[in-house]
């Protein structure tokens, strides 16, 4: 099965937010640093995971993005047919 660039990047900025959440909301910038991707192409992502429900986001200073249900919730099936 091929698994196309958008899905995998998905699927690493689903597991960023999950790892590195702690409760809070994690930002944009912060996980394109540590995936090495392009911001603007995790705002696309993150814009379609957000309209399925599977992230949620904040506004404000200490704003970012959550994952709307706990983490074992997700199959990686799920995001990827997205």
């Amino acid at each position: 099965m091929k698994i196309s660039t958008r899905g995998r990047y998905a699927l690493r900025l689903m597991i960023d937010i999950a790892m590195n959440s702690g409760g809070a909301p994690v930002r944009i910038k912060d996980i394109a640093r540590r995936q090495m991707i392009s911001e603007k192409y995790l705002e696309q992502i993150v814009s379609v995971l957000h309209k399925a429900g599977f992230v949620r986001s904040s506004r404000g200073p200490q704003g970012g993005y959550r994952l709307a249900r706990v983490p074992k919730e997700y199959t990686a099936g799920a995001i990827l047919t997205l």
